[in-house]
């Protein structure tokens, strides 16, 4: 069987792992029981838990570059293997945490490192093998990674209806330890220069001068890095912030049942999946610039719709939250599903683990900001809706930095 071909079966196991670690977005389902279990061991209350989603989110950078090192030189079977038993062992051992320094060390450490280690390095292996269809199979690896957060709510919170928080978070993790585990046997690594049967590099095809690969060094020695990961923490805070506390915002601001909230949190993570899918087919089609430019437009709105939801009441409310929740879902998957082809578009492939890996610093400081101020502001104003606001002016941040590199690429043409 020639690489080309084979290449779809390390897709599909690729996928399998992704899809595994995406049910790190399934906390919002976890936060409330697991707030009223440590209350009653003596420990921390809801607003606090938001601090174990932002350490998960923000530690992913440190293992997806040391990662990105090991998966540039070596096959990526042995990173995804250490980073499922990380991943999984820190959702297994959040169900013997009795105070919230012990959920930070398991779920917020052990599943971010684990999840920095196996994301970065399914993503990037892949880009490398399908250098003819970036933008789409950046969108179905990630998108991969979004379908378990439509999937896990919904069964976890019947999970914990049955059998208890600590006993589900022991299931979830052992399930998803021996899933990543299996997959990883089936995935190899790209060899350096693969070139898949049948197509030419554009580059080759123009006769034109091929794109310079540049390492993390020449990367960060070009403006346009800094450019770049601005608008990924921009895009990625709304989408963040919202996902960290959906069910909350769902119960406490619209009125949901526990049960309604899960479903809503489910169909969040729906939306992000279609957007990474098809914002990766788009941006193969009509280019990285002009995709980006509809998807802050489309979060801005949707940030603009989640403010006045709170406004109304009844079934008007739940509806502006699902046109709201929808805009945020798909520009967050969006925005995850380009960034990987992008950077490889702009530095090179060669190496993209550890380029991209820098580039998911953007994404930290957003997983950091986005779930911290929403529940500082939460605590303080006793509403959610002032967080949106602040979001929205980040997002217009961001549209402002894509029209300018939009500016800067039609000078360059």
């Amino acid at each position: 069987m020639s690489l080309t071909v084979k290449r779809w079966f390390v897709l599909a196991a690729s996928c399998l792992v992704n899809l595994c670690i995406g049910s790190i977005y399934a906390w919002s389902v976890f936060a409330k029981p697991m707030a009223a279990y440590l209350s009653s061991v003596g420990g921390a209350a809801l607003g606090s838990l938001a601090i174990v989603f932002t350490v998960a989110n923000s530690v992913g950078p440190i293992t997806m570059i040391s990662g990105g090192f090991i998966n540039d030189r070596a096959s990526p079977r042995f990173i995804i293997l250490t980073g499922g038993i990380l991943f999984g062992g820190g959702i297994f051992f959040s169900g013997f945490a009795k105070s919230l320094g012990m959920l930070i060390v398991s779920y917020g450490l052990g599943t971010g490192l684990g999840l920095g280690l196996v994301y970065g390095c399914v993503v990037a292996n892949m880009i490398k093998f399908f250098p003819d269809h970036r933008g789409l199979v950046g969108g179905l690896v990630t998108a991969s990674y979004g379908v378990c957060s439509v999937i896990m709510p919904p069964l976890a919170n019947a999970l914990i209806a049955a059998n208890g928080v600590t006993a589900t978070f022991k299931i979830i993790g052992a399930v998803m330890m021996i899933l990543i585990g299996a997959a990883s046997f089936f995935i190899i690594r790209c060899p350096p220069g693969f070139v898949p049967e049948g197509w030419t590099p554009p580059a080759a095809k123009s006769g034109g001068p091929v794109g310079a690969e540049k390492d993390w060094k020449g990367m960060l020695l070009d403006p346009i890095f800094y450019v770049m990961m601005m608008m990924l923490c921009c895009g990625a805070f709304s989408g963040l912030m919202v996902i960290s506390q959906a069910s909350p915002v769902a119960q406490e601001m619209i009125g949901m049942s526990a049960a309604s909230a899960a479903v809503a949190v489910s169909f969040l993570a729906l939306v992000n999946t279609f957007g990474r899918i098809v914002a990766g087919f788009l941006s193969d089609k009509v280019g990285v610039i002009k995709t980006l430019v509809g998807v802050f437009a489309v979060s801005m709105a949707g940030l603009i719709v989640l403010y006045v939801s709170g406004d109304f009441a009844g079934g008007a409310s739940v509806v502006l939250f699902y046109v709201g929740i929808s805009c945020i879902g798909l520009a967050f998957g969006a925005i995850m599903g380009i960034y990987p082809g992008f950077t490889a578009a702009q530095f090179g492939s060669k190496h993209n683990s550890v380029n991209y890996g820098i580039m998911f610093i953007g994404f930290a400081l957003s997983g950091y900001f986005g779930p911290t101020i929403m529940s500082e502001i939460k605590a303080s104003s006793g509403s959610y809706q002032k967080a949106f606001l602040v979001s929205l002016a980040i997002a217009a941040v961001g549209f402002l930095l894509t029209l300018m590199l939009s500016a800067k690429h039609r000078q360059s043409a």
